[in-house]
């Protein structure tokens, strides 16, 4: 069994490119709850002279920024108080941790910047997503983001310590030496998911088993937060409605009226949709129609559901036992997990920025058609198959490419890399980059590989 002290995020790379940016702002970290906002803030404070942590859902913490209004005084105030030197301000970093609890503390954010931009100041906050809506005096422009999310396969990997094969896969194009041991491990993530404290459980057991009572808690702490993401007693019953049947409909685009067969009003559900996605619990996926850049997504259409973690909604399920028997997740709870899992890693990849993924379709009676994703890369929208199977068989992709003006194609799949010629029944001729599940995350280094090299 391996001892595990913390999990290395790839954010910390983020966080130390804000830290060296001249133009700094505050930075807010965002995400849904327990994804490590709290923990990756600690490790990264260790590369600061001087540390201050506020928590405030400590009253003592809270009521500095009650008792003091001016940024000067309040922070004279708080490194007497944690007998600090003030005059490392700028080797200092504060991190105001739960600052959902105080508007005045997310309203003085801005004067960290205006008024104090040498002290390094970082906020994060348990349903921040939710309460951001609805502060008024929040400073826009004022501060900048960073996204987290759960750890994706990179992560999962280096938190298991396979660093060598971390090693491999960090070279485009992948060989053949890596396929075996890659995919078995994907196959693990796939189970698991990346809950952190998911993750580092399974790193000092190795035991899928003694994970049920930490899944267990992680989600039936979403279902208790139901109240504080509703506005009233009936949003708050939708919204438990939807987290009690939602992961049965993952293999399905959705409809708001009757959800999970309610009597709740389109209208009502919606709502109750939205604000489960401020909160990036259960994301909506929209599609668009669009062949070129920019992506217009088209919410007249109905929606995918994206969970926040694909291990939380194998335990759902009830399906990781019968998942870890199976040799290729391709088709697994109706081929809906990998495509689920793919997509969480694609948002993975936000950082400062955030930009839901979209899939394609085109609805029309002879001939619908839907592509599980499109990646916008340059100046070209790249459509993206999540199947195994002969290629043959991607009749929706090959509907995307006879419309496309570039003849790039990618499918991600349960065999090796390749990238092959191949033609659409109608005749187009165009590139095919067939990538394993395994480099979901480095999708971007292999685009760039294809297009320059093909």
């Amino acid at each position: 069994m391996t001892q595990l002290n913390h999990i290395r995020r790839n954010k910390l790379r983020n966080l130390e490119q804000w830290k060296s940016n001249s133009k700094r702002k505050p930075l807010v970290i965002r995400g849904a709850r327990q994804v490590g906002k709290t923990t990756l803030v600690h490790e990264f404070a260790k590369s600061y002279q001087q540390y201050i942590y506020l928590n405030l859902e400590k009253s003592e913490d809270n009521l500095l920024f009650e008792d003091f209004s001016r940024v000067y005084e309040l922070i004279d105030a708080l490194f007497l108080r944690e007998n600090m030197d003030s005059s490392t301000m700028s080797d200092t970093l504060l991190f105001i941790d739960e600052i959902q609890e105080s508007p005045k503390a997310m309203g003085m954010l801005r004067y960290f910047y205006e008024e104090l931009s040498e002290l390094h100041v970082i906020a994060a906050g348990s349903l921040l997503e939710h309460t951001l809506s609805s502060i008024k005096n929040f400073p826009v422009g004022r501060v900048n983001y960073l996204y987290l999310f759960p750890l994706n396969f990179q992560e999962f990997l280096r938190a298991n310590g396979q660093i060598k094969l971390l090693e491999r896969l960090d070279k485009v194009p992948v060989t053949k030496a890596e396929q075996k041991i890659a995919m078995d491990w994907f196959h693990k993530y796939a189970i698991i998911g990346g809950m952190p404290e998911v993750v580092k459980n399974y790193v000092q057991t190795e035991q899928i088993s003694s994970l049920t009572n930490i899944y267990e808690s992680i989600w039936a702490t979403y279902k208790d937060d139901v109240e504080k993401y509703a506005s009233n007693k009936t949003e708050e019953r939708i919204i438990k409605h939807i987290m009690n049947v939602a992961p049965y409909y993952l293999d399905q685009r959705i409809t708001f009226q009757n959800f999970g067969k309610s009597n709740y009003k389109s209208r009502e559900v919606g709502e109750s949709f939205r604000n489960l996605d401020e909160a990036k619990v259960i994301q909506l996926i929209y599609p668009t129609t669009d062949i070129t850049l920019p992506i217009v997504p088209d919410i007249a259409k109905s929606p995918r559901m994206q969970f926040l973690d694909t291990g939380i909604v194998n335990y759902s399920l009830g399906i990781q036992v019968e998942l870890m028997g199976m040799d290729d997740l391709s088709n697994s709870y109706k081929g809906s997990l990998i495509p689920h899992l793919i997509t969480q890693e694609i948002i993975s990849l936000n950082t400062f920025s955030y930009k839901k993924p979209n899939f394609w379709v085109r609805e029309k009676k002879q001939s619908s058609a839907e592509v599980d994703l499109v990646y916008p890369f340059k100046d070209m929208l790249i459509p993206i198959e999540i199947k195994s199977g002969k290629t043959g068989n991607l009749k929706s992709l090959h509907q995307f490419v006879d419309q496309s003006v570039h003849k790039y194609a990618v499918r991600i799949y349960g065999g090796k890399f390749t990238i092959e010629e191949s033609r659409t029944p109608s005749g187009t001729d165009f590139l095919l980059m067939n990538l394993p599940y395994y480099l979901g995350t480095y999708i971007e280094g292999y685009l760039e590989y294809f297009i320059e090299n093909y």
